[in-house]
């Protein structure tokens, strides 16, 4: 056996599921052929290698095997598969057709709305799918960094295995990730540093001081905390992983716009630590890109998120905010094949005048008659908070009726508060509407899924 584990590093137990496995099948008699490999989001190369490592193993094993019984063949040659000319890592470079705050004046929200052309792409997408971007850091943040180590922007350093090279201001910019620090990351500046306060962070006992300290804080802060690291810029930048694309839920339907894909992007911008934090792509997207621009996209195709085969099954759509995305899409698309099925949206936000994001759309779709029902719950609006969740309570029994008919009920949106909010409120209209007890709504929700009619986008 040989374990490749995919994780993020930014996570406390990193890639554990993998070293799990790996650990259970050696103490069950396995044989460990090719060591176990971890890897990050950027995964392309460490994945690569452990391939080749395996296949070079079973290869040895299949040499040895041949002598013995020359008829017996283990491996025959590694899977082929056809990829599209762009891809993750080969992304298309789209030009930005519109930008535009679908927020009103006054709002406390900024959510911007992008179409990006993929005209000579050749790329497609369904419903459901997300399109991945390669964002850039901000530019005042990289200069600050920049002004706090003491090597020349312009000086060159490799960026990868593959030896490219950039200068290292760019390779702050567009390649390497400074926004988030990790237990990892961490670990490897302080074998590269003197410092005796990051040396002692890193301790084994001192697990909760180091979660405690990454949270919130980025490369600038570690930088001025405890200095830079390393004798060189190439030894700085060793140390940085690369920038992994952020995904967003595509807001269009191909079939309605050949060759566009439209997103729904809220800037990310908060306060830690006394400075003012901005999310790397939502603040690339609103506040960086202009018409005519490019921007390097990929699409990612979600299985676990698409319209039912039958455009005349009735559809629920929960998503709040930003969650409204894939929904619009499903509109698009649902009007341009003639779906005969009932929809039913339900959506939130702060306030009515200011946030409903498409609303012109969802009325003029709601009078065709393309969307059957929409309740909408606006939380700033009223004395006591309303949100998508009340809206379902309100409507159970016509919400239970259509999950009889077979409805598919779809999630989008933020996954640790909303999303749980509104499954237990599932569970509640099941329970109470059915008149079954609490394991057999829960039986009730687990057959949905598992027969693809409760879907789940969320982030």
């Amino acid at each position: 056996f040989s374990v490749l584990s995919l994780g993020d590093s930014s996570y406390e137990f990193f890639c554990q599921t993998g070293k799990d496995f790996d650990a259970r099948l050696e103490e069950l008699g396995g044989t460990r052929l090719y060591p176990r490999f971890d890897c990050d989001l950027d995964f392309d190369e460490p994945a690569t290698e452990w391939l080749e490592g395996v296949l070079g193993s079973l290869s040895e094993g299949q040499e040895e095997n041949d002598q013995h019984n020359p008829s017996q063949g283990l491996l025959a040659h590694p899977i082929q598969t056809d990829e599209s000319e762009y891809s993750r890592t080969k992304p298309f470079k789209a030009e930005v057709l519109e930008n535009i705050n679908l927020n009103g004046r006054g709002s406390n929200k900024e959510t911007h709305h992008l179409e990006l052309s993929l005209e000579g792409s050749g790329l497609t997408y369904e419903p459901g799918d997300s399109l991945a971007i390669y964002p850039e850091n901000n530019q005042e943040l990289v200069a600050a960094l920049l002004g706090e180590i003491k090597w020349n922007p312009d000086e060159v350093v490799t960026v990868n295995k593959q030896g490219d090279v950039l200068a290292l201001k760019e390779a702050l910019t567009s390649y390497f990730e400074i926004t988030i620090l990790t237990k990892a990351l961490l670990e490897k500046v302080a074998k590269l540093s003197t410092n005796n306060r990051l040396l002692d962070l890193v301790l084994v006992g001192k697990e909760n001081e180091l979660k405690a300290y990454v949270a919130g804080r980025d490369l600038l802060d570690l930088v001025r905390d405890f200095g830079s690291w390393g004798d060189s810029a190439q030894e700085f930048v060793s140390v940085l992983r690369k920038m992994p694309a952020r995904l967003y839920s595509i807001a269009s339907s191909l079939a309605a716009n050949p060759e566009e894909v439209h997103l729904t992007v809220g800037a990310v911008r908060f306060q830690t630590h006394g400075r003012e934090r901005k999310g790397v792509c939502s603040t690339y997207c609103a506040d960086q890109l202009k018409p005519g621009d490019t921007v390097p996209v990929y699409i990612q195709h979600n299985e676990n998120f698409k319209l039912p085969p039958d455009p005349n099954r009735p559809i629920i759509m929960i998503g709040p905010g930003t969650g409204v995305a894939p929904f619009r899409s499903f509109m698009q698309e649902r009007e341009e094949i003639g779906a005969e099925g009932k929809s039913w949206l339900f959506f939130g936000d702060q306030h009515f005048v200011t946030d409903f994001l498409y609303q012109t759309e969802w009325h003029k779709w709601l009078k065709d008659g393309v969307l059957t029902k929409m309740d909408i719950a606006f939380s700033r609006d009223t004395e006591q908070k309303v949100y998508v969740q009340h809206r379902m309570v309100a409507q159970s029994k016509e919400l239970f009726e259509w999950l009889e008919q077979g409805a598919t009920v779809y999630i989008c949106g933020d996954e640790k508060n909303m999303a749980n909010d509104v499954h237990k409120t599932l569970l509640d209209i099941i329970e109470n509407e059915g008149r079954l007890s609490r394991e057999k709504a829960e039986k009730y929700l687990t057959d949905m899924q598992q027969n693809k009619r409760y879907q789940r986008d969320v982030y």
